[in-house]
């Protein structure tokens, strides 16, 4: 798999969504957790300075998606 960026909010949700599968993401996870998660995903290579608000919505409402 190529390196995560915060421009692959599709790819970042389906990991999440394996690693957390019991996890609501619109209920069960704010932000801050979020940010730390994705940050922490192995295959994750962008700067974790550069996550906001906007992309951290679309990396949530895509793992919801796969609800």
């Amino acid at each position: 798999m190529d390196p995560l960026t915060w421009d692959d909010a599709e790819e970042i949700a389906e990991l999440l969504n394996e690693l957390y599968p019991d996890v609501d993401p619109l209920y069960d996870i704010h932000f801050s957790d979020l940010l730390d998660w994705v940050t922490k995903l192995d295959e994750f290579e962008d700067d974790p300075e550069e996550s906001n608000e906007v992309r951290l919505e679309a990396i949530q409402m895509a793992w919801n998606d796969l609800k």
